[in-house]
């Protein structure tokens, strides 16, 4: 992966855009397609650069922005090489200059996971970063939070409409007299009623609420409601002891519970209030608390796709998998995921795995996730969007070779499954295994433990999360310009030759500390989230 990150720095200093000759970027020598960098597209007749060579191509087709053109002659059934990697085979005979997109190409089989290289990369040794800080919430299961916010848990669906409308009476009414609490938050979900709570499966979506509610952004603070009759009771979904308590309460009582159905609420309105009333002690505790100076080696990042094109390989990822090494060296933890998105690279994850052991987890999850597929009778090939492939990128396979340079260089030292959260001694590169599915990997993220994301994006998705907040990256200027208070950094700027994807990784480093110490995103800014998804792989009865 540092070989075609090297390619293309060099590519875009030694061939910058001319009026005559228009560039296009190849990720590796022996690559027979480049994908078409001027916004807008080009038009048959144009001339553009071939490749890593100076030669100019003449294109016979129109051709989309990050679309592919064949640099050379490509025979039917010969492989279609991009970052020197078979991304198809081709269906028919392409002539150099041709438009080069996902109906003229079959899709490669997946590697099994036979003979897989385990542990075997070279271990890298990086000198490690040190006085990097920021600003965050210290809590006391000695985790740190980047906000400062109170949760509402929801147990059931049922419940969602009811602490809607508490935590906005919560949001009007009280959080103005305490200042120093950033947010309330309910954790609404559509679990709890009509589940298979015993399926083994169901293991999932129960430890992915029970561990969201323990995010560090919400302060060891829990705050229960429950309807009465659901099939996941408090009781069942937050087991005494979840929770490090710093309160009079012990452990056996577990956590503050509000049940609906209790006989004292008579109507609506008593409901109402007697959640207003109850978020009271919670919103005194985190008013307490401020703001302190900790070592960037607290910082717990996700990292994910959402809406990927042509050019998340080759700005935005690498910058993000760039600034993944520099957070590692100094110490924070990097969770990457997306099940779907790294398959067609396991043998490079098996190969970076830390130990044995660790890349057998990894062989393990995405194992168990082909299995999941094959029930549903899905494949690969559900993978990619439509809009991944208006943005240029044919297949999965593709968009996986461009997905995994975000986790950058270093070895993996952890692997998580589904739901699971990071233990405290966790440190490092970590593979948390997620579906791609963009709301299901935050989710999932969230779960195990995350106070800041990064969402890198070519198709400009307006994406935010009220627990978390979320650094969104460009793969294209014309996308960051077009998106230009809802991008939080542009990436596109490697491609234009401005900046080199070390520089952006650095500035990328530099803003999550500086967004980790309070500094708000444009999501932040605008209010902007979606709903939290749970990944429910056990039946609903």
């Amino acid at each position: 992966m540092k070989d075609y990150i090297i390619l293309l720095v060099r590519q875009v200093n030694i061939y910058p855009v001319t009026t005559t000759l228009h560039p296009t970027i190849a990720m590796h020598p022996a690559d027979n397609v480049a994908i078409v960098v001027t916004a807008g597209g080009l038009k048959a007749g144009d001339q553009v650069q071939k490749g890593l060579s100076t030669d100019a191509l003449v294109l016979l087709n129109a051709i989309p922005q990050g679309h592919k053109v064949a640099l050379v002659d490509i025979a039917a059934g010969q492989a279609v090489l991009r970052y020197n990697v078979n991304v198809g085979i081709a269906k028919v005979d392409i002539p150099a200059g041709s438009w080069v997109h996902e109906r003229l190409l079959d899709m490669p089989a997946a590697r099994d996971f036979q003979n897989l290289p385990m542990a075997s990369a070279p271990q890298p040794s990086l000198e490690p970063l040190t006085g990097y800080t920021f600003e965050g919430f210290r809590n006391a299961d000695g985790s740190v939070g980047t906000r400062n916010i109170l949760a509402v848990t929801t147990t059931v669906q049922c419940v969602a409409g009811v602490v809607s409308l508490a935590v906005q009476k919560i949001k009007e009414e009280l959080l103005p007299l305490y200042p120093n609490v950033e947010d309330v938050v309910g954790i609404e979900h559509t679990y709890g009623c009509g589940v298979a709570i015993d399926a083994p499966d169901a293991v999932i979506p129960i430890r992915t609420l029970r561990n969201i509610s323990l995010n560090p952004n919400f302060g060891n603070e829990v705050f229960v409601i429950s309807l009465g009759c659901e099939k996941l009771p408090p009781q069942r979904l937050l087991p005494p002891g979840s929770f490090p308590l710093v309160d009079e309460r012990t452990k056996s009582d577990g956590p503050d519970t509000i049940c609906l159905q209790d006989d004292q609420h008579v109507g609506f309105m008593s409901m109402l209030q007697h959640i207003t009333e109850g978020a009271k002690p919670h919103l005194e505790r985190l008013n307490a608390r401020r703001r302190e100076t900790v070592p960037a080696s607290e910082l717990v990042v996700g990292v994910q796709c959402g809406g990927s094109d042509a050019f998340s390989g080759v700005t935005a990822n690498p910058i993000v998998g760039f600034a993944a090494d520099l957070l590692v060296r100094a110490g924070a933890t990097i969770m990457f995921s997306e099940n779907t998105e790294v398959r067609d690279a396991v043998e490079q994850l098996t190969s970076r795995a830390k130990t044995t052991e660790v890349a057998q987890s990894i062989v393990r999850e995405l194992d168990w996730y082909d299995r999941y597929l094959e029930r549903g009778q899905a494949d690969r090939s559900a993978n990619t969007t439509p809009g991944n492939k208006a943005g240029g990128l044919s297949n999965i396979v593709e968009k996986a070779m461009g997905s995994i340079v975000k986790s950058g260089s270093l070895p993996i030292q952890h692997v998580l499954s589904p739901g699971e959260k990071l233990k405290p001694h966790q440190k490092g590169l970590v593979f948390a295994a997620t579906p791609a599915s963009d709301f299901i990997c935050g989710t999932l993220q969230l779960a195990a433990g995350m106070n800041v994301h990064v969402f890198t994006t070519g198709r400009g998705t307006p994406y935010g999360l009220q627990a978390c907040p979320v650094v969104k990256v460009a793969t294209r200027t014309d996308l960051a310009k077009r998106w230009h208070d809802l991008m939080d950094l542009n990436a596109g700027r490697v491609a234009d030759g401005d900046i080199s994807i070390e520089e952006g990784g650095w500035e990328l480093f530099k803003l999550l500390l500086d967004v980790a110490s309070g500094r708000k995103t444009w999501a932040e800014h605008w209010k902007l989230h979606n709903a939290l998804v749970l990944f429910n792989p056990a039946p609903i009865t």
